[in-house]
């Protein structure tokens, strides 16, 4: 490993970086934000070694004498803060057959890119050639905890067994006329297995690999195994795949795999001796759907969450306090979490950020570099826990003192658009394309917009955000009953304030028509609202929130708390 000069620069990473890149004969290095699981939130984040670029969603690539970062309107602030000084930011669009620079040779870690996604980014106007030493762990070194044991979840909590599970797969692979899924993503392992584990930071991960037959054995990939209820399955270590010996002695001759998780690496490894079918994983639309038991624990775990927000609010509104800070302000809200015993950890870092960090879409507060919440300021709190029946992620957009009728006017029309989203006739709007037009709808009539979607699909004890149905300009996924999703339309103002209104909803029956329904009971900013733009359906809308989460957490709260909370109905 190459020795990193005292002060740990970027730049000095980045210098060791361009010797390497003479050393393989290449042009440029390319670095993603996702680890070899292709998961979102990781311990191991090499992206933000050689940028310094700590947001969810990236992909870094460093020639020999320019660095492009490119990432998603949500982090286009952030990643200007945190790298724009040594890199060019990019939308991540541009990297669909990226044509800043061409007839070049980027070298790629196979085991971090997929096939669909080389020959959507770079094979138009370049090669890549794959450097299976990844050149990132040549510089630093990370260290995992490979000890962590898998836990099983009672069929109490989710509801089917694995055995149902795995009946739907082997129907699946049937019908398609294949002999193995190999299931590459942890969190459709979690899923079909009922098991979860502590591979993630904000998300129960079970770092391991499947494959499944149509006969319905499963052999698992991993490099630790802990869990009683797997003791007696056939588990292969990483090892024994990539030297072929475990898969040779598989019967058959065909596998499905997940084009956008199966990495270059083990789709070689296994095309090398079967024939392969490339579909997105049957898992990700199987898990979308929730079970009742599923939805039941996801109500409960949220009213828990709520009573906890709900104590949150009440006191950074109408405690006596000292000037705090957005750090000491997101510490307070995970002691309220914690006084839950069903609480485990954040489902992802707390976004707490006051007047012109607000603005920041994904804003994470540092100790040694926050602001004061002052008086005059808007906070926004997006925050979210993972509970041992449950994942939760709502956000609040907070004042502490009047506010002026244009901020109180977007906050409106973001509501509005909120209400609108909540509200969706899904007989007619049936896609997340759809719900999402609904969202804007206010902001656009005083040409106003955010750059990010209005809603991401939310998984049971798992990831926060999964898919793939979501609320976007983009997603044309079916919305069925069972699913979850976010509703967060905002707005941001650079270097001023920003607004968010998040609550999660799930789809329910409802008089055989399919319905919204609200998962969050946390009351919403009312001082922030003008009234006079609110149709009477609206404010009755908001009446009967208000009267729903009281009656759903009331019973949480102390009487201060809860006499403030009935002021607001």
């Amino acid at each position: 490993m190459d020795t990193i000069p005292k002060k740990n620069k970027v730049i000095n990473k980045i210098k060791i970086l361009r010797n390497k890149l003479k050393q393989h004969n290449i042009d440029g290095y390319v670095v993603p934000k996702n680890d070899d699981y292709f998961t979102e939130y990781s311990r191991v984040n090499r992206l933000k070694i050689i940028s310094n670029f700590s947001g969810s969603a990236g992909l870094a690539i460093i020639l020999k004498n320019r660095n492009y970062l490119f990432t998603d309107g949500r982090y286009s602030i952030q990643s200007q803060i945190e790298c724009g000084k040594n890199f060019k930011i990019i939308g991540i669009e541009k990297l669909i057959n990226c044509n800043l620079f061409k007839n070049l040779t980027l070298g790629i870690d196979p085991k971090l890119f997929t096939y669909k996604q080389i020959k959507k980014f770079f094979l138009k106007f370049n090669t890549v050639k794959f450097i299976n030493e990844n050149l990132i762990d040549q510089i630093e070194k990370f260290k995992i905890n490979n000890t962590n044991p898998f836990f099983h979840l009672n069929k109490n909590i989710v509801g089917e067994s694995h055995n149902s599970k795995l009946n739907k797969v082997s129907r699946y692979l049937k019908k398609n006329k294949s002999d193995y899924l190999f299931i590459s993503a942890p969190e459709n392992v979690a899923w079909i297995l009922n098991i979860r584990g502590k591979d993630g930071p904000n998300t129960p991960m079970p770092n391991s690999r499947l494959i499944v037959s149509k006969t319905k054995r499963f052999y698992i990939i991993a490099n630790k195994i802990k869990c009683k209820k797997l003791i007696n399955q056939k588990i292969i270590k990483p090892n024994q795949i990539i030297d072929l010996k475990e898969i040779s002695k598989f019967k058959g001759n065909s596998f499905i795999i997940d084009e956008n998780t199966c990495s270059i690496y083990f789709e070689n490894l296994i095309k090398s001796k079967f024939k392969i079918k490339k579909k997105e994983d049957p898992i990700y639309y199987l898990k979308s759907i929730k079970n009742k038991t599923e939805i039941n624990h996801m109500i409960k775990s949220h009213i828990s969450d709520g009573a906890a927000l709900t104590k949150f609010l009440y006191w950074i509104k109408n405690k006596n306090r000292k000037q705090i800070n957005e750090v000491q302000a997101q510490n307070k809200l995970e002691k309220f979490r914690k006084q839950n015993k069903n609480y485990l950890y954040p489902s992802f870092d707390t976004i707490a950020g006051t007047g012109k960090n607000g603005a920041i879409v994904h804003y994470r507060a540092k100790p040694d570099n926050c602001r004061i919440i002052r008086k005059k300021d808007i906070f926004l709190c997006d925050s979210g826990g993972q509970y041992k029946y449950g994942t939760t992620d709502v956000t609040r957009t907070l004042c502490f003192s009047k506010q002026n009728k244009n901020i109180k006017n977007i906050f409106t029309k973001v509501l509005k658009g909120h209400i609108a989203v909540a509200n969706t006739d899904l007989k007619k709007d049936n896609i997340g394309k759809k719900v999402d037009i609904r969202a804007r709808k206010f902001l656009k009539k005083s040409n106003l917009d955010y750059a990010h979607g209005t809603g991401h699909g939310v998984g049971f004890f798992l990831n926060v955000h999964e898919g793939p149905q979501s609320i976007s300009k983009i997603n044309k996924v079916k919305i069925k009953e069972g699913m979850i999703l976010s509703n967060e339309p905002g707005f941001y103002k650079k270097n001023k304030f920003g607004i968010r209104i998040e609550n999660l909803i799930y789809v329910k029956k409802q008089n055989k028509n399919l319905v919204f329904e609200n998962l969050t009971m946390a009351p919403i900013e009312k001082d922030l609202i003008n009234f006079n733009l609110l149709t009477n359906f609206e404010k009755n809308y908001l009446f009967k929130y208000h009267l729903n989460v009281y009656s759903k957490i009331s019973k949480y709260l102390n009487s201060n708390e809860k006499k403030w909370l009935a002021s607001l109905i």
